[in-house]
């Protein structure tokens, strides 16, 4: 059996092996260029789901909370978050049993 190996360009590609059943080429995996595809995949589903989760997330529903003189909480320059319809309370919400707080007039 012999073996010669094919080289494009000074990288191995491949060798024929030469026997006295005939000859068949062995194609040579270049590990070099799997594990680039493989790390590029890999990026890019990092990337994907880090803009899937920054997508899903929900802002605030307040302005920046500061503290003020003598440690009391401001809440100045905000807006009145707008009420929620009747979608269903979350389940923290449901186990505590809390109560919405609704602004009086």
């Amino acid at each position: 059996m012999t073996v010669l190996p094919v080289a494009d360009g000074g990288r191995p590609i491949g060798a024929w092996v030469v026997g006295p059943d005939g000859a068949a080429f062995r194609p040579v995996v270049d590990l070099t260029l799997l594990g680039g595809a493989a790390l590029a995949a890999a990026g890019a589903a990092t990337v994907a789901i880090a803009v899937a989760v920054a997508a899903g997330r929900r802002r605030p529903d307040i302005g920046t909370v500061t503290m003020g003189p003598g440690g009391w909480v401001s809440v100045k320059r905000t807006a009145l978050p707008p009420l929620r319809s009747g979608a269903p309370r979350p389940w923290w919400a449901r186990a505590l049993r809390t109560r919405r707080l609704v602004p009086q007039p």
